[in-house]
C-alpha cells in the first residue's frame, strides 16, 4: 500500500465573491441560482456595467438601478470598502462610467442617510475623475438625476480633480460647445483655486473664452497661443505643412490631435499627414487608426515604429486598454503588418492569466445570450468576443489544456503550440453556432470533465435547468477547483461561490485573476483593491 504517493487535497482558500450555500431562486435561463451578498453582487456588476446600455437580459434602466441601489447599499454599510472600489474601478479596472456614477451614487446615499462615517464623500469623488472631461460628466450625470443643486462635497471633490487635470492640453482636447458643461460651467460651480500662477492665468482664460471666442490669450499659455495662430493660417499653408521636416513639432506645440487637424485640413488626411501625426500619437488614437494608416499608404518605416508602440509592454500597461481592444485592432485592420504587433500586446494586456501546472478544462461560452449584444452601443464586441479573448489565451499559456465552446452543446477547440493568440481567437469566433445556443453549464461539464485539475469557466452564468440534481457538484469533485469568470454580472450565479473550491471573478480585464495562483496554493484571496 502506498503511504507517500497519495493524494492530499490542500486546504481550500476562500474567495470573496460569495453566494449563499443552497440556490434561493432561479437564473434568467430557469435554472437553480444563487444569491450573492452586496457587495459580492455590486463587484460582478460594477465590472461589466458600461452604464445606459441594455444586455441580453436586462434593460439599461434596471441594470443602472440596481446598480444604484447596491452602492446605496454599500456605501452605508461599508464606506471605506465601497470607495476602494471605486477607486480601483476608475483606475487599473477601466471601468469610466460606472466609477463616475458609482461615486454620485455613493454621495447621494450618504447626504441621505447623513452619514458621515470613514471616508470623505470629497475624496471619493476626486479619486474617480482621471480625465479632464469627466469633472463636466459627473456634473452632467449629477444633475440630471438631482437637479441643479450640487451639494459641497461634490463641489470639493470636483475642485481638487481639476487642479490636477486642467492644463492647456486638456482644454484644447475637451472644451467645446458640444458639452452640455464646458469647462468654464465647472469652474464656475467648483471654484478651484488655481495650483500655480500659469494654471490662474487658464482658469481665467477658460472663462473669458466661453464669453468671446476671440479672447486674448495670456502670454503664459504658449500652447494655447501657437494652437491660435495656426488656426488662423490659409489652407493652403496648413497643406503645404506637411512637406516639411518639422510638421510634427509644429503640431505637437500647438497640441493638435489626429481629430484637430482632421477639422483643420477641411480634407481627407493623407499619406504625409498620417505620418507627421503618428509620432505624437497616444496609444489609443494610434490603436484605433490602423485602418486609417493602411489606407492612406503609410509607409512601412514609420508603421514599424507604429507596431513597436504597440506591442511595448510598458505602454500597453500604461494604457489600460481592454484585452478585446487589440483583437477588434486586429479585424479592422486591413494589412497583416500589424499582426504580430497586436498579438504581442494582446498577451501583453493578460500578462495576470495565470499558467498553471497540471490538465486544466477551459469552457467558453458561445451561447446567444453572449453574442445577441454587444458591450456597448458604439461597440461590435460582444460578451463571447471577451470571453473567446481570455479562454483562448489560458489555452495558449498552458501545456496541458484542453479548450472547449459551449452552448447547448460542446466543441473542442485544439490551439497549436506557440499559435498567435488573436488569430485563434478570430479562428474560434468563426465556430460559434456549432453547438447551438442555450447555456447549458453542467451539461457541458458532464461532457468535458475528465480528471482535470482545475475548470475555468467563462460565461455570463445564465444555465438553463437540465435536471442535474447537485449541478456542478454532481460532475466536478470537490477538491478540483472551478473557476468562474462572469462576463454578465446578473443578480443570480450559476454555483455557490466563496469557498470550498469553488470561485468566481468577473471583468472586461485581466485584472480579478490575480486570486487565481493565491488559491491554487491554498491560501485565501481577497479583492483585488
Amino acid at each position: 500500500m502506498a503511504k507517500f504517493n497519495i493524494f492530499r487535497a490542500r486546504p481550500a482558500g476562500t474567495s470573496p465573491v460569495a453566494t449563499a450555500a443552497e440556490p434561493s431562486g432561479r437564473t434568467y435561463e430557469g435554472g437553480d441560482g444563487y444569491a450573492r451578498d452586496t457587495k459580492s453582487e455590486l463587484f460582478l456588476l460594477a465590472v461589466s456595467n458600461m452604464g445606459g446600455e441594455d444586455t441580453f437580459y436586462e434593460s439599461a434602466d434596471r441594470r443602472d438601478s440596481r446598480f444604484a441601489q447596491l452602492v446605496h447599499d454599500a456605501a452605508l454599510a461599508d464606506p471605506e470598502w465601497t470607495a476602494r472600489l471605486l477607486k480601483w474601478l476608475r483606475g487599473e479596472a477601466n471601468m469610466r462610467t460606472a466609477s463616475l456614477v458609482g461615486a454620485a451614487e455613493f454621495v447621494l446615499a450618504r447626504l441621505v442617510a447623513s452619514s458621515d462615517a470613514g471616508v470623505t464623500n470629497r475624496a471619493v469623488v476626486d479619486s474617480v475623475l482621471q480625465r479632464a472631461d469627466e469633472p463636466g460628466e459627473l456634473l452632467a450625470y449629477w444633475t440630471g438625476r438631482n437637479g441643479r443643486r450640487v451639494p459641497k462635497p461634490v463641489k470639493r471633490g470636483i475642485a481638487d480633480a481639476v487642479r490636477r487635470l486642467y492644463d492647456e492640453r486638456a482644454v484644447l482636447k475637451w472644451d467645446s460647445d458640444a458639452r452640455g458643461f464646458r469647462m468654464a460651467d465647472v469652474l464656475n460651480l467648483a471654484h478651484p483655486s488655481p495650483a500655480a500662477p500659469w494654471q490662474g492665468a487658464l482658469f481665467q482664460h477658460v472663462l473669458d473664452r466661453r464669453r468671446s471666442a476671440e479672447a486674448a490669450v495670456p502670454a503664459e499659455l504658449r500652447v494655447i497661443a501657437a494652437r491660435r495662430e495656426l488656426m488662423a493660417w490659409p489652407l493652403d499653408e496648413r497643406r503645404a505643412l506637411f512637406s516639411r521636416p518639422d510638421a510634427a513639432d509644429v503640431l505637437r506645440r500647438a497640441g493638435m490631435t489626429w481629430e484637430a487637424v482632421a477639422g483643420w485640413l477641411q480634407g481627407p488626411l493623407t499619406k504625409e499627414v498620417w505620418e507627421a501625426l503618428a509620432p505624437s500619437m497616444g496609444f489609443m488614437a494610434a490603436l484605433r487608426n490602423l485602418r486609417n494608416f493602411d489606407e492612406a499608404g503609410m509607409s512601412d518605416e514609420v508603421a514599424a515604429t507604429v507596431a513597436a508602440r504597440l506591442a511595448d509592454p510598458g505602454q500597453v500597461a500604461r494604457s489600460r486598454q481592454f484585452p478585446f481592444r487589440f483583437l477588434s485592432a486586429y479585424e479592422a485592420a486591413p494589412s497583416l503588418r500589424w499582426g504580430h504587433a497586436l498579438d504581442q500586446a494582446l498577451q501583453a494586456s493578460l500578462s495576470t492569466l495565470p499558467a498553471l501546472p497540471g490538465r486544466s478544462l477551459v469552457l467558453i461560452d458561445t451561447s446567444a445570450s453572449m453574442t445577441g449584444t454587444t458591450v456597448s452601443a458604439r461597440s461590435k464586441v460582444t460578451p463571447a468576443k471577451a470571453a473567446a479573448v481570455f479562454g483562448v489565451a489560458l489555452g495558449a499559456k498552458g501545456e496541458q489544456v484542453d479548450v472547449h465552446g459551449f452552448a447547448s452543446g460542446v466543441f473542442r477547440h485544439d490551439i497549436p503550440r506557440g499559435a498567435s493568440v488573436v488569430r485563434e481567437v478570430d479562428r474560434f469566433l468563426k465556430r460559434i453556432g456549432e453547438v447551438g445556443h442555450g447555456t447549458d453549464v453542467v451539461g457541458s461539464l458532464k461532457r468535458t470533465y475528465n480528471g482535470h485539475d482545475r475548470v475555468f469557466l467563462i460565461s455570463d452564468m445564465q444555465t438553463m435547468s437540465g435536471g442535474y440534481g447537485r449541478g456542478v457538484d454532481g460532475v466536478v469533485p470537490r477538491h478540483v477547483p472551478v473557476y468562474g469568470f462572469n462576463l454578465g454580472g446578473y443578480q443570480m450565479g450559476a454555483y455557490a461561490t466563496g469557498k470550498g473550491n469553488r470561485h468566481e471573478f468577473g471583468g472586461l480585464s485581466d485584472a480579478t485573476f490575480k486570486a487565481i495562483p493565491l488559491l491554487e496554493a491554498g491560501r485565501n484571496a481577497d479583492w483585488p483593491f
